[in-house]
């Protein structure tokens, strides 16, 4: 990731709700709600990647994981529970420090750094993921490229983010910035990406797409997946062969 990707303001508007990253009623309830099927994806995608029995329980046991824009480690430490060497990156500082205090509490160990991706260490990771960052940075090819840069050979990259529709703007915007389902300022609907979109960023980089699906509204678990992706859809991406 080159030095271009951090956008100054959206990780000052971020790190502001740090303290409150952890509270499912604060101003992340929406995270909350989101996560345990961004998990539910992942471990289904771990499990097919590495040919996991998905009753293991530690499905990323000897294997290393960097989660990308990781807030205050809301993924980061249930990758850490499945077994995984896990990194946890975020632009905003105040996101990692309560990450890192959240993590001690729960008495899980996770490398967490505040900074560009291209500011570690050279590393590879055998799992990068990254939710709900790609429309946050200054330059999506780059930060694709770089999230690239760290994967490991036989590695899986798993992404989230939300669509260009005008449904995403009525819903994700307008909407739920309006009744405070998110805090105002926190999607700019132009910056977007259609599936396609991201498609090209993650296949220029030399990656190649394996999965996608829709993560849409439902009225009795909040989200799901599968079927439409007009709001919300993920990715799984792997090096060709």
């Amino acid at each position: 990731m080159s030095a271009a990707t951090i956008n100054p303001h959206e990780a000052a508007h971020f790190g502001a709700l740090a303290a409150d990253w952890w509270d499912p009623h604060g101003s992340s309830a929406m995270l909350h709600k989101l996560n345990p099927v961004r998990l539910t994806y992942i471990r289904a995608q771990i499990d097919a990647h590495w040919h996991v029995d998905a009753r293991e329980r530690f499905a990323l046991a000897g294997r290393t994981a960097i989660d990308v824009g990781c807030g205050a480690g809301l993924l980061a430490e249930p990758l850490a529970r499945m077994g995984g060497q896990v990194m946890g990156v975020d632009a905003a500082p105040e996101n990692i420090a309560a990450a890192r205090a959240h993590a001690v509490g729960q008495g899980l160990e996770i490398d967490y750094f505040a900074g560009e991706l291209a500011a570690l260490p050279p590393a590879t990771f055998d799992l990068v993921t990254s939710m709900e960052v790609v429309e946050h940075v200054t330059d999506p090819a780059a930060f694709i490229a770089g999230l690239a840069a760290r994967l490991a050979p036989g590695g899986l990259m798993i992404l989230s983010t939300p669509n260009r529709t005008m449904l995403s703007k009525l819903l994700l915007v307008e909407a739920a910035e309006r009744v405070g389902a998110v805090p105002r300022g926190t999607h700019d609907w132009d910056q977007f990406l259609k599936p396609a979109e991201l498609t090209k960023l993650l296949e220029d980089a030399g990656l190649e797409v394996v999965d996608r699906t829709g993560l849409s509204p439902s009225p009795a678990k909040g989200f799901k997946l599968g079927g439409s992706e007009a709001l919300n859809y993920l990715v799984a991406a792997r090096w060709p062969g």
